[in-house]
């Protein structure tokens, strides 16, 4: 427990948990709409801003957040024009990023490599109380959005025409989802880094999928993976003197390999149920009159029918006959017929 002493550990903490929450709530739909590398080109364009902000002295997170929100809006304009040289802009635009976030840091006189270290691959240690207070805030906006706006999200992820006939706005519910995106990976950027801020959007997604089949249970449980792995890895980083953010990432890695493995035997095992369900065994006793001269009714000899199984094996477990020589009352006309799971 004397982890949670220090003040310094006690903000790595909540830092985590805000961008555990963060992450896979915006990631999900990133996911939806096949653009899971979104967040890497987005974390390219924020070094730029973390450029700007060791260069004119400002606050590097939200000269970041004013840098990717502009990144982004362009990414989703050029997404949605959907021309042939879109992918070579989108490319432009990244690497400048990098490239110019490295010269504006290094013109700058109050940043060393060590600062843009911190930056690249998280230093979750370090997060100050404003960093916090602004982590926080941003963190709330974005699962506001995300949470408030998850039917028409959806809906545009899963298909942009469909909702475009419904009545909802693409565009904006594009922009805003770019948005969010940008928000998230500067939230993310002082825990994971920006090189790996992509992967906490998208792996704590990717292994709840091996376990659910819902996009509401989807979005819980990778919420809660996210949650799990980001306090995992802070203090696995705190005990081993190691990256928070190189951790934090493995152990979602391995969750989702966890994950991977438990999900083939439980999709084995539903698919027997479905088909047991679908195709199960019918057992049918059916009982026929048969002529008695010995008596003035019927003698009911049943016959069992055997039943197959789901797989067309026959199953002799249901061959017991009724004893012979019953009498029914009933005349020689008629005809009893009893069945049992006749219609499983």
């Amino acid at each position: 427990m004397e982890m949670f002493q220090p003040d310094f550990m006690q903000r790595a903490f909540l830092a985590a948990l805000l961008v555990g929450i963060t992450a896979p709530s915006v990631g999900i739909y990133l996911v939806q709409r096949r653009q899971a590398l979104m967040g890497d080109g987005i974390g390219h364009v924020a070094l730029t801003g973390v450029g700007l902000g060791f260069l004119f002295q400002a606050n590097p997170i939200w000269m970041a957040v004013l840098v990717c929100v502009l990144g982004a809006i362009v990414m989703e304009l050029v997404r949605a024009r959907g021309n042939q040289r879109g992918d070579i802009a989108l490319a432009m635009l990244f690497y400048g990023g990098m490239a110019g976030g490295k010269l504006l840091v290094s013109m700058s006189s109050q940043a060393g490599s060590g600062s843009l270290e911190s930056y690249l691959w998280g230093s979750i240690l370090t997060v100050s109380p404003g960093d916090l207070a602004v982590i926080g805030g941003l963190a709330a906006v974005v699962v506001a959005v995300t949470a408030g706006l998850r039917r028409q999200l959806f809906a545009v992820c899963q298909d942009e025409e469909f909702a475009r006939v419904t009545g909802l706005p693409v565009r904006v519910l594009n922009l805003l989802l770019a948005v969010m995106a940008a928000v998230t990976v500067t939230v993310a950027m002082r825990v994971v880094g920006l090189l790996l801020v992509s992967a906490l959007m998208v792996v704590p997604v990717a292994a709840a999928q091996q376990l659910t089949r819902s996009f509401a249970a989807t979005q819980a449980a990778a919420v809660s993976v996210g949650v799990v792995t980001a306090l995992l890895g802070v203090g696995t980083s705190y005990e081993a003197d190691l990256p928070s953010g190189p951790t934090i990432v493995i152990l979602a890695i391995l969750a989702f390999a966890l994950f991977s493995a438990i999900a083939a035997p439980l999709a084995k095992r539903r698919h027997r149920h479905r088909a047991a369900a679908e195709h199960g065994p019918a057992v049918c006793d059916v009982a026929l009159p048969v002529q008695n001269p010995n008596a003035q009714g019927l003698s009911v000899q049943s016959l069992s029918v055997q039943s197959l199984s789901a797989d067309g094996t026959e199953d002799a477990a249901d061959t017991t006959r009724a004893a012979a020589g019953t009498a029914v009352k009933a005349p020689l006309s008629g005809e009893t017929l009893s069945s049992r799971g006749l219609a499983q």
